[in-house]
């Protein structure tokens, strides 16, 4: 669903539509944009800015080129077939959800998330990229290689609970 108010798009809803593509989006929309649960392989063709939260979760992304590169709420891709973070959002002013994806570094994280990360159940082997502040919670458990509290919090500021067990 669309809502147009002032010429300006506030929310769209094109989650279960079996879409395969995003190229009819707008540029801009001010409130959230959720196309999860589809068939997507590619974010090209979404909006270049969100000011709510974008959902891409359950679809068939390997990357995350294309997505806007500042969001306004959550972020959440996960579910995904995701192998690298790149061409992700660069700002996430809510929780950024990465999580149940193919991922072994987070090498194109956001540099700072407001609310929550989870990066849990990839193949994680490194930290490296991971996000330089968490507002709220750090969650990263189930991955092959078991990271501790130390570990994390020594190359992010986290402000909330660090999660390693599930």
């Amino acid at each position: 669903m669309t809502v147009v108010t002032k010429n300006k798009k506030t929310n769209i809803n094109w989650s279960g539509k079996h879409l395969t593509s995003l190229e009819d989006s707008p540029k801009e929309v001010d409130g959230g944009f959720d196309c999860s649960d589809n068939d997507l392989t590619s974010l090209q063709g979404a909006p270049e800015k969100v000011g709510g939260g974008f959902n891409c979760f359950f679809n068939k992304l390997t990357s995350l080129q294309g997505s806007p590169e500042k969001v306004g709420g959550e972020f959440v891709c996960h579910h995904n077939e995701l192998i690298t973070l790149q061409g992700g959002p660069k700002e996430v002013n809510g929780t950024f959800s990465c999580s149940v994806n193919n991922l072994t570094s987070l090498e194109g994280s956001p540099e700072k998330i407001g609310k929550d990360f989870y990066c849990h159940d990839n193949k994680l082997t490194s930290l490296s990229g991971c996000p330089k502040e968490v507002g709220l919670d750090f969650v990263c458990y189930g991955n092959p290689k078991t990271f501790g509290e130390k570990e994390i919090r020594s190359v992010c500021n986290v402000k909330g609970r660090v999660i390693v067990t599930h």
